[in-house]
């Protein structure tokens, strides 16, 4: 992987990451349309990436991550189903990381599905119910969704708190808070499975600097889209990011359809 190839990645990572338009899917379809070939290292950069952009929460919320500890208990909570079932069908997320047909699949399903989000779940800025453990528990079920490309764990765990009745901008809040220790832990597992493997080791040891500049690029880029989005979605809601979704994902099948070779 160049560093040009790197940066515009990281690019793509730090504008989608919060959108609920899937940022995995994004990049590796950025992936295919540079040409980026498909290793060991690639696919894990895909993951680690995105981490640059989970540490701007930290700086743009830092204040919320000083509150009680039971702020942390409600994370650890929501962040367990997705360890347990990262942990245990790793390879098999990696073999669905290869699929084109599957993340534009996916774009439309959940494009469609975002049509009539906003009609289905209140969003009632006051007199919303309080973030307990059973909910932040149900909003990490819904996160589990998005470990098949192209669903959008943003997606999945805003319109997860939504059905706790959460409101639109709390949803997206705790949804940014739970990215942290949900990316944390798939870059650490990524990179610790990187070093254990000589072939692996000597990719990363090669890729130092791309993978480097390319988390400081999707910090930067993520920085102005958190403060979008939440603006954003809190106006005007999902509608227009279902329209993208169906529009992005059906202009990768007809590429597909007509031959043209997009491979990851």
């Amino acid at each position: 992987m160049t560093l040009f190839q790197s940066i515009i990645i990281a690019i793509v990572e730090g504008i989608t990451e919060f959108l609920p338009v899937s940022s995995t899917g994004h990049m590796i379809l950025a992936e295919g349309f540079l040409g980026v070939q498909s290793n060991d290292f690639v696919k894990a950069f895909t993951v680690i990436i995105q981490f640059g952009a989970i540490l701007s929460v930290l700086v743009l919320y830092w204040k919320r991550f000083l509150q009680s500890l039971e702020f942390y208990y409600k994370l650890l909570v929501a962040f367990i189903p997705a360890a347990v079932l990262g942990f245990l069908f790793s390879d098999k997320i990696d073999m669905l990381l290869e699929s084109v047909w599957v993340v534009a699949l996916m774009l439309i399903v959940g494009g469609v599905f975002m049509l009539f989000v906003d009609s289905w779940f209140t969003h009632a800025e006051e007199g919303e119910p309080p973030l307990n453990y059973k909910r932040a528990f149900r909003i990490g079920l819904a996160q589990c969704i998005a470990m098949i490309p192209g669903v959008s764990r943003s997606m999945a765990t805003i319109v997860g708190g939504m059905a706790q009745g959460l409101s639109r901008k709390t949803a997206a809040e705790f949804s940014f808070f739970l990215a942290v220790p949900t990316m944390a832990a798939a870059t650490g597992y990524k990179l610790l499975k990187l070093v254990m493997d000589d072939s692996s080791r000597e990719l990363l040891a090669a890729n130092v600097t791309p993978l480097i500049v390319g988390n400081i690029v999707a910090f930067a880029v993520a920085m102005a889209a958190i403060k979008f989005f939440i603006g954003f979605l809190t106006k005007y809601g999902f509608k227009a990011f279902g329209y993208y979704r169906i529009a992005a994902g059906s202009l990768i099948l007809m590429l597909l359809g007509s031959g043209y070779e997009l491979t990851i």
